[in-house]
C-alpha cells in the first residue's frame, strides 16, 4: 500500500463466505467474517487490489504465504502470539501448547503458570484481527481436534483442507465436559 493511502475497506467473496477487509496507510488492520463487520463508512469502500489478488491466489491454491503489510493492534503478548502464527507453514499445524512454549515466559502476565499458558495463547489467537492472513486456523487441539475458531469450525476445517490438511473425525461437540483440555 502507498503511504498516502487512508482507511479503506472492501468486501471479498471467498469460499468461506463474504470477508470484509479493512486497511489503513500502514497495512491490513482487520478481516471480518460474515456478520462481524462493524458499520463502515461508504466513503472508505475501495478495491484494496493487492489484498484481493493475494486472497484470490491463496484460495486458488496458488499462494502459500501472504506478502501484505499488516497493521496489527493488540497487547505486546497478543502481537507475540500473532507473530508465532505467521511462523506456522502452509500445510502444517501447531497446537496451543506448542505456540505457548515458543513465547518467552517473561511475556506472560505475572503468576501465569506454564499449564495455563495455552489458554492465554488461545485467548490471544481468538483476538487475531486478520484471520486467514495471520493463520490462526493452523492451530489445533493437542489431541488433533479442531478447537475454537472465531469464524466457526466449518470455516477452519475448510481452510485446513484447502492447505491439504485432513482433520479426522468430527469437530468437538460444544457441550464437551472440559473444552479447555483441547488447548493443551
Amino acid at each position: 500500500m502507498n503511504s498516502d493511502d487512508q482507511f479503506g475497506w472492501t468486501t471479498y467473496e471467498s469460499p468461506i463466505g463474504s470477508l470484509t477487509v479493512c486497511a489503513d496507510a500502514a497495512g491490513i488492520t482487520q478481516i471480518h467474517f460474515p456478520g462481524e463487520a462493524p458499520q463502515l463508512p461508504e466513503v472508505g469502500q475501495r478495491p484494496l487490489a493487492e489484498a484481493i489478488a493475494q486472497l484470490d491466489a491463496y484460495f486458488a491454491g496458488e499462494r502459500r504465504a501472504f506478502e501484505l503489510d499488516l497493521d496489527l493492534r493488540g497487547s505486546a503478548l497478543q502481537k507475540l502470539v500473532w507473530e508465532q502464527l505467521l511462523e506456522i507453514p502452509y500445510g502444517a499445524t501447531s497446537t496451543y501448547g506448542e505456540v505457548a512454549q515458543k513465547i518467552d515466559e517473561a511475556a506472560y502476565p505475572t503468576g501465569i503458570e506454564p499449564y495455563a499458558r495455552p489458554r492465554v495463547v488461545g485467548a490471544a489467537i481468538g483476538r487475531n484481527p486478520v484471520p486467514v492472513v495471520v493463520p490462526c486456523h493452523r492451530v489445533i487441539g493437542a489431541d488433533g481436534s479442531l478447537t475454537g475458531y472465531r469464524g466457526g469450525l466449518d470455516r477452519k476445517r475448510t481452510l485446513l483442507e484447502l492447505e491439504g490438511i485432513g482433520i479426522p473425525g468430527k469437530a468437538p461437540e460444544p457441550s464437551r465436559a472440559d473444552p479447555q483440555l483441547g488447548l493443551l
